[in-house]
């Protein structure tokens, strides 16, 4: 059931896109911008949103919020290779996030946003599954 507040904010059609794409969390995905209008916000990507959705299970590295090919590969070579593998470092430096960010950065390069992407995909993972 869509809100009174999205109900007289928005159509049918759009309230049902919204609801359909993400259904736990419909008003969270929209604000009221300044001219009235109500607009996407989303702090966090699809890959994100998806990996923290789910159990973790043999998913690659590269199903990780800001790891893609390139840093999936450097990652790979030095030996995470799924996403469990990276948790597991993560977990080993007790979710700090400087020094997780700092390890990232030194084994595959990773920029500030890559390291801050991957660092909040794992934390939300945890606090959903463990």
């Amino acid at each position: 059931m869509v809100s009174p507040l999205l109900g007289e904010c928005l159509s049918r059609a759009a309230a049902a896109n919204v609801l359909h794409r993400n259904p736990m969390s419909y008003e969270a995905l929209f604000h009221m911008s300044s001219r009235g209008i109500w607009s996407e916000m989303s702090s966090t990507s699809q890959k994100h949103r998806s990996f923290v959705a789910e159990p973790m299970g043999e998913k690659p590295v590269t199903a990780l919020a800001g790891i893609g090919d390139t840093l999936g590969g450097r990652l790979i070579e030095q030996g995470f290779d799924r996403a469990y593998v990276v948790l597991g470092q993560f977990l080993v430096l007790k979710k700090e996030e400087e020094l997780f960010k700092e390890w990232l950065k030194e084994v595959c390069n990773a920029n500030s946003k890559q390291s801050s992407d991957c660092f909040t995909c794992l934390r939300e993972w945890c606090d959903a599954f463990l």
